[in-house]
């Protein structure tokens, strides 16, 4: 791979890699570095990466995150570069690769689109979203806090006072909003990230787990698991996990129960109407729209359960386990069960 210094657009940024480099160029490039797509999931503000998945993926170990719409989201990235401009009135263009902080190495940026000002200069960021419908609401009054922390990371990186946002929701609606550069905001995130860098990368500690559900289907899959081998854990650290769990498994009750207390109490009073109103604006609903009780209409109607049964594939799991146990242990999920008795 050739470092080169060619024009970057950026006050603080040089070209580090062209945008028409091979594609292990690109990810040997993402992985000596911090990205905008890394700075929520490090932030834990990712739902479908957190810090843990950083680590994996710098480190050139698979984090297992990959998804259609993300795919869709770069295949428009034109579509909704131009749209943004055709509503904005601000020209875009692309930019010429990945760039690099001029003094921290570690900082790294692949910008959407440039956003050029009425000089045709390079006037900062744009990042490119594609949302679904139900997001719309999120982005009506401004930028929500993955793709807001992005932009401000372009902007660190690149020096720029300021950058825009643009997403498509639902295919057909555009929202874009600008973001001014925040100096506190800058600095914190450059000594933030740039220690997570130092302890996770640098030095190569793992990071702590997290809440997030990706990162409980990441660690079921990061290990090729080992029948009946034994993790020796520090007796203190396995008593104090152990009773941080159990008493929130005990809160975790008691919540649900409460919940599901309020809960029948908006039911009681919607009765048997579906929608429920205060003041004439809608409160609730209460519809016949769940789940169909396949075992109760059996037994309520078992010549018509029967008259609209028909076969499924299916796969013969137990004739798997027997002839390929090896195949069959690489599908079954890990399960966490913790005894009653124990430490």
């Amino acid at each position: 791979m050739t470092t080169t210094t060619a024009p970057s657009g950026a006050p603080t940024a040089r070209l580090l890699l062209p945008a028409d480099a091979t594609e292990a160029e690109w990810h040997a490039t993402r992985r000596a570095g911090i990205g905008g797509s890394d700075v929520a999931a490090i932030l834990g503000l990712d739902k479908y990466r957190g810090p843990r998945h950083v680590y994996e993926a710098k480190h050139g170990r698979p984090d297992f995150v990959d998804s259609e719409s993300a795919e869709i989201g770069r295949e428009i990235e034109d579509f909704i570069g131009y749209l943004f401009s055709k509503k904005s009135g601000i020209e875009v263009v692309t930019p010429p690769g990945t760039l690099v902080h001029t003094e921290h190495a570690w900082m790294l940026a692949n910008v959407d689109r440039y956003a050029l000002d009425t000089f045709g200069q390079v006037a900062g960021p744009l990042e490119c979203k594609n949302r679904s419908e139900y997001q719309l609401q999120d982005w009506e009054e401004g930028v929500p806090d993955a793709p807001a922390l992005q932009c401000h990371w372009y902007m660190a990186v690149g020096g720029w006072d300021h950058g825009y946002v643009a997403a498509l929701v639902g295919g057909n609606k555009l929202r874009w909003h600008r973001i001014e550069r925040d100096e506190e905001m800058t600095g914190w995130l450059v000594d933030k990230l740039g220690d997570w860098f130092r302890r996770h990368i640098v030095e190569g500690v793992p990071p702590e787990a997290d809440g997030l559900e990706a990162t409980t289907e990441l660690l079921a899959r990061l290990w090729s698991v080992q029948p009946e081998a034994v993790a020796e854990i520090d007796l203190a650290t396995a008593k104090e996990l152990r009773a941080r769990r159990a008493d929130l498994k005990e809160r975790a009750k008691t919540i649900a129960a409460d919940l599901r207390t309020v809960e029948n109490e908006m039911r009681r009073l919607t009765g048997e109407a579906e929608i429920a109103k205060a003041d004439g604006q809608p409160a609730w609903t209460w519809k016949q729209n769940g789940a169909f009780a396949p075992k109760k209409f059996r037994e309520a109607h078992p010549d018509l359960a029967a008259e609209y049964t028909h076969l499924v594939e299916a796969i013969d799991t137990d004739r798997l386990k027997d002839e390929k146990p090896e195949i069959y242990s690489q599908f079954r999920a890990r399960v966490l069960n913790v005894p009653a008795k124990g430490v």
